[in-house]
């Protein structure tokens, strides 16, 4: 599994429109992998997704599920109001902080339907049951895991491969539970000490995700066992990637530093500091996806604003090294850094 690759890069999964077919496509052609995010995605909207990627690309490309939790019992008055405020100043209306399933059903059914050839999974495992389903219909299963003791969860439900993510990663870490008032959700691995933990406690192949964006990177999870490495931020600023304008703009500028936050989702993602960060973190509460609800139009209209500074500027730590292009040049870029990397590594021999 990934072991076939002619590169060992895999386009990550970034949902909220960031990942679109054409960048899973040509990274794909590129000799790597590619990962559609369903998340916040109706089964539809993904399902028009998937063809689009098929007609696109011959290659195989994989589904990301976000696997749903409980409802949240945490007190969101505060944080609405807050929020409100900046929904008049854009003229908007906050959205309803409630609880969904993200159309999780729907969507395995949909994978399932489309065969689709790997199925990876955030914030949880499937069932047994629903792994049973996958691999009887000639699926693949990955799971992202954060510790240790999520990655012994995801073996023990039969997954096929572990998505081990490091605190370096941008956006949502991958974690099972939130854990309240854990600034940045409890006990945090970086990618490399997290790779040779679980490696040691597992013999399934390991991709190694977080903060990886120069091809001297992947050579390094590579000699530290992973089968493949994923990237998510070094390919937002892609062509063939749907990264709003100001997001952009604020990647390529640089200058700011990065950190967890629940103040836009309630669960804790890795954002480029801005105004929203500094101003709301302090309060966000552990409250997943109906933050996420109560804040999607207000973050939108300050997207089409072009406003950064209550936009959720999800990056990795590593983001200013990141490069923009096409994708098929930023993965020769990575090939040639990583040949580069292994040839310093014949001081070992």
């Amino acid at each position: 599994m990934f072991d076939d690759l002619r590169f060992p890069v895999i386009a990550a999964p970034m949902a909220g429109g960031p990942t679109t077919p054409e960048l899973v496509a040509a990274v794909s052609a590129a000799g790597g992998f590619g990962f559609l995010a369903g998340g916040y995605l109706s089964a539809d909207a993904l399902a028009d997704r998937v063809a689009k990627t098929a007609e696109l690309t011959g290659e195989p490309f994989g589904v990301n599920l976000f696997v749903p939790g409980g409802a949240a019992s945490a007190d969101l008055s505060e944080h609405i109001e807050r929020w409100r405020t900046e929904a008049a100043h854009y003229g908007v209306e906050p959205g309803e902080p409630q609880w969904d399933d993200d159309a999780y059903a729907a969507k395995l059914g949909l994978v399932l339907e489309r065969k689709v050839p790997v199925v990876s999974f955030t914030f949880g495992t499937p069932s047994p049951e629903d792994v049973e389903r996958l691999h009887a219909n000639g699926s693949k299963v990955a799971v992202t895991v954060t510790t240790p003791t999520e990655a012994d969860q995801a073996v023990a439900v039969g997954a096929d491969a572990l998505v081990v993510q490091g605190f370096e990663a941008g956006a949502h870490r991958g974690l099972f539970a939130d854990e309240a008032g854990a600034e940045g959700g409890g006990a945090q691995y970086g990618v490399l000490s997290l790779l040779r933990l679980v490696s040691a406690r597992t013999d399934l192949p390991l991709v190694a995700t977080g903060g990886l964006v120069h091809g001297a990177d992947i050579a390094a999870v590579l000699a530290a066992g992973a089968v493949a490495a994923q990237l998510g931020t070094a390919f937002l600023r892609a062509d063939e990637a749907g990264t709003q304008p100001a997001h952009r703009k604020a990647l390529a500028d640089g200058g700011r530093p990065t950190a967890f936050t629940r103040a836009f989702s309630g669960r804790p993602a890795r954002s480029l500091v801005n105004r929203a960060v500094t101003d709301f973190s302090a309060t966000a509460p552990s409250a997943y996806p109906e933050v996420n609800n109560l804040t999607k139009p207000i973050r939108a209209a300050a997207g089409k604003a072009g406003d950064p500074e209550v936009m959720s500027l999800y990056a990795g730590q590593t983001y200013e090294l990141a490069g923009s292009g096409p994708a098929a040049s930023i993965v020769e870029r990575l090939q040639t850094e990583a040949r580069e990397a292994a040839t310093r590594l014949s001081r070992l021999r």
